[in-house]
Formats: C-alpha cells, sequence, structure tokens
C-alpha cells in the first residue's frame, strides 16, 4: 500500500499560488513543477462545509444532506443543528483504506467532531466546541498531544476589529498544529494521512481588503499590507519540512476545499423580501437584528432567508411549516417568480450582476436531508447575503456580523506530487476526483458509488 500524505488548505486560491505568490513559495511550486497541478472545482455550494466532507466520500451534498455550517432542525423557523461527524452516513477515504488494514491520521478534517473511532488516530476539526470536550480518538491521544503543546487551538474566532490579535491568534494555532502534525507523521506507522489548517481561510477573511488593491476598502500602505502573503509563506515553510519528514516513498496531495476573493459586499437578502412583499413583520425592529429574534408574521409570510457567503432561501408551505401559507399547488409557480426576481436583483449602481438562484434538484441527483428552496450565488459570489434586517437599505460595504474581506470562490487548488515517478503537468479536475485517486494511488479499489474518477496520468 503506497504511502499518502494529504495536506489540505482551507480557501487556498489558484490565482495566489500559482500566479501573483508563486515565486514566495518555493516548496508548493516544487511539488507542482514536479507533479500534476491545476485547479480544483469546487461543489455547490463552495464552502467549507459540506465542500471537505465532499472530498473525501466523492459524493454530492445532496446525497450527503449537507448544505452548510448550519440547519433547520425539522421544520422549524427559528431552531438549527450544526452538522457534525454523526451527520455523515457515506464512507471516506480512511474508512476504505482502514477496511484494506492501512493506518490512518486525520488532524481537523471537517467535520469530524464528535472524535469517531478509525484505524489509526483522530484529532477533530474546527466544529469542535472547545478543548474541554474530548477532541481526539483514541482519548489518550488527547494527552500526547497537549504534552507537545499546552493548549491545543481549535480555530480562532476572526470577525473581530483587533486585527492584531487576529493575526497572533491565527500564528499560535497554526504553529501547534504543524508541531503536532509532524509529530504524528514522525512517531505513528500511518498509510494515510490528512490534515487540514482553517488558518488560511481565517487570514484570507480578515486580511484580503489589506493586500488586494481592488477592493474597494483597500488602503495603500496599510500595516497588514503582507499579512496574507506572509501567511501563504509560512505555509509554504511548514510544508516543506514535512516534505523532508515523509521522504521519497511517500506521494503528496495539495487541495483546497475552494477558493477566496474580494468581498464586494453584503446584500441584505430579508429586507429586500421585506420590500417585495414576500416577508412580514408584526413590528419592525429596533436596529439591526437576527430574523430569529424579530417578530414574523408567519401567517403572512411567503418566503424568508438565511444570510452566508451565500443565500438560502425558504418557502412557507401550507401543511409543511407550522404556519405555511404557499398552497403546494403553488409551489413550483411561487419558486419560479422568486428565482426570476432574484436573478434581476441589480446592483447599489444599477450595475447588472451574475446572480444564479438554484433550484436544490437542478444541482443534486437527490436531495436528502432538508434542502432549501433555493439556493443563491449573488453576483457570482461577489456579495455575500446579510440576513439580518433594520439596516434600511439593500447594500452593505461589509458583512453585516463582523469584519470579513473575502468571499469564496469556486476553484481551489490540486498538486499531486509522487517523487517516484516522472510525471507532470497542468490537469485541472473536480472536489469529487479526489477521493478515487488517493483510493487508486494507493492500490485500493474505487467504490462504484464514488462520482469522480481518478487520474489515470498520475497512476
Amino acid at each position: 500500500m503506497r504511502r499518502v500524505l494529504v495536506i489540505g488548505l482551507d480557501a487556498a486560491s489558484p490565482e495566489l499560488v500559482f500566479e501573483k505568490f508563486r515565486e514566495d513559495l518555493p516548496n508548493l511550486t516544487f511539488m507542482a513543477e514536479r507533479g500534476l497541478y491545476g485547479r480544483l472545482r469546487s461543489c455547490h455550494p463552495p464552502i467549507t462545509i459540506p465542500a471537505w466532507i465532499v472530498m473525501v466520500t466523492s459524493v454530492n451534498p445532496g446525497r450527503l444532506g449537507l448544505y452548510g455550517f448550519r440547519h433547520r432542525k425539522g421544520r422549524s423557523y427559528t431552531e438549527t443543528t450544526l452538522p457534525s461527524s454523526l451527520s455523515v452516513k457515506e464512507k471516506r477515504i480512511w474508512d476504505y483504506v482502514g477496511e484494506a488494514g492501512g493506518k490512518v491520521c486525520l488532524v481537523a478534517v471537517p467535520p469530524t467532531y464528535p472524535p469517531h473511532p478509525v484505524n489509526g488516530w483522530l484529532i477533530s476539526c474546527m466544529m469542535t466546541p472547545d478543548t474541554k470536550r474530548q477532541y481526539t480518538y483514541p482519548m489518550e491521544l488527547r494527552s500526547e498531544v497537549e504534552s507537545l503543546v499546552g493548549e491545543y487551538v481549535i480555530d480562532v474566532p476572526f470577525r473581530r476589529e483587533e486585527r492584531e490579535s487576529v493575526l497572533k491568534e491565527i500564528y499560535v494555532m497554526t504553529e501547534k498544529r504543524f508541531k503536532v502534525v509532524k509529530h504524528l507523521l514522525t512517531s505513528k506507522p500511518w498509510s494515510f494521512f490528512m490534515l487540514v489548517e482553517i488558518g488560511l481561510d481565517r487570514i484570507q477573511h480578515a486580511f484580503w481588503k489589506y493586500f488586494d488593491r481592488e477592493h474597494h476598502l483597500y488602503e495603500p500602505g496599510n500595516k497588514f499590507e503582507n499579512a496574507v502573503r506572509d501567511y501563504y509563506k509560512y505555509l509554504d515553510r511548514e510544508v516543506g519540512e514535512i516534505l523532508k519528514l515523509v521522504g521519497d516513498d511517500t506521494i503528496v496531495i495539495v487541495v483546497s476545499d475552494h477558493g477566496a476573493k474580494r468581498m464586494k459586499g453584503a446584500f441584505c437578502m430579508n429586507e429586500w423580501l421585506m420590500r417585495e412583499g414576500y416577508l412580514k413583520l408584526k413590528k419592525e425592529p429596533e436596529g439591526v437584528m437576527e430574523l430569529e429574534k424579530c417578530e414574523v408574521d408567519w401567517s403572512k409570510t411567503t418566503a424568508w432567508a438565511w444570510g452566508g457567503y451565500y443565500a438560502r432561501i425558504f418557502i412557507n408551505v401550507k401543511g409543511r411549516e407550522k404556519d405555511g401559507v404557499v398552497d403546494p399547488r403553488d409551489y413550483e409557480s411561487t419558486r419560479e417568480q422568486l428565482k426570476r426576481e432574484i436573478e434581476g436583483i441589480k446592483g447599489p449602481k444599477g450595475e447588472k450582476w451574475d446572480t444564479k438562484a438554484y433550484k436544490p434538484e437542478e444541482l443534486y441527483p437527490v436531495c436528502n436531508g432538508d434542502p432549501p428552496d433555493l439556493l443563491v450565488y449573488l453576483d457570482d459570489l461577489y456579495w455575500r447575503s446579510a440576513g439580518t434586517i433594520g439596516h434600511n437599505t439593500l447594500y452593505l460595504p461589509e458583512n453585516d456580523t463582523g469584519p470579513d474581506d473575502a468571499v469564496h470562490d469556486y476553484d481551489g487548488i490540486f498538486i499531486l506530487y509522487d517523487p517516484k515517478k516522472n510525471v507532470s503537468g497542468r490537469v485541472d479536475i473536480t472536489i469529487y476526483d479526489v477521493a478515487p485517486t488517493v483510493l487508486k494511488l494507493m492500490g485500493l479499489q474505487v467504490p462504484r458509488g464514488m462520482e469522480g474518477r481518478a487520474l489515470e496520468e498520475s497512476l
């Protein structure tokens, strides 16, 4: 069984890795030039969850029943649940490797909280509430981790104005994570190793406007001008150290779950639904409020929305929702009307937007769980959806739930480096191709249920 190491850099951008920062990233560039590299097209929607679990199962979000970081609890208007490792019913790469007798090491791959039994070692992901909870499998691995780095850092809250402390905390988190990774790489007998560093996603969301001259909030000469570039350079150095540790008998794959780009602003989707008569309140909010805290008149509400990097639209259907008003016979015409009107929304200066409102069945062959009635990508994902109301405007220059400079993009990165093979070139893949490629590289059979294809050129 060939050893495979997957290094996940959450939200790594192909424009930055392969172009803008290329000369500053000698280790990633070395692997790209001596292996296969290219863009990795993410899933719908291109966000951390479901993207990482799509990558390791080669199964679409509809089959997984995972459409984002939160889900409605039943058909509740206000109650939500968070996805977890218990939400995943499909087998992952490490399940197949473990069944074949291979040992696995997993560090921070979303969603792996709560930690579940594997044939090896697991440290759970950023969905872990805190380190007071059990976050390793087996349990004794926790004391091994903490004896090495002290208090292990799961994630960093990044939507804060104190950017100095955000930057410092991201580095502390990443340094501890890589210290643990290097320890596990050299102390455990593994066949498959996968880690995900969430710090890159956090750095880009917190500091994108400081380096991107096209960002509407960019200020020349600011003190954080190099924050994003420097963090990429730091990650590249860590990748270089890992390459030295694993040697020539290990195939190394570097991937990101999606890309990133500047955020142009946030569009107040619930404000728009109110103005168009779809959403009714019993009384106006005093200041900016989350919809869940407002007095919504559900008996007169046709649709409401959730905010995020994409908008989720829910229709208030009679017999499905508690106070549903839309007759099931009118559901499709109502959805079509909403889709048409949302795709016609223009920008703050009357400019045409490239907005797509998808019905879930247009994206997924099957829709398990509780999918929204429409998934909306505002202006090619450049605009976030703001779910809060009380802004008295449809357009915000910033995110509505704290500072955030970047949005997600459809394409992440892919690099496959096999020191024992002289195969190189550009190849663009989809997120579904990673799992079958890994299994084939390891000499294992690719299950029929996987939706991607193994990269024949590299095997």
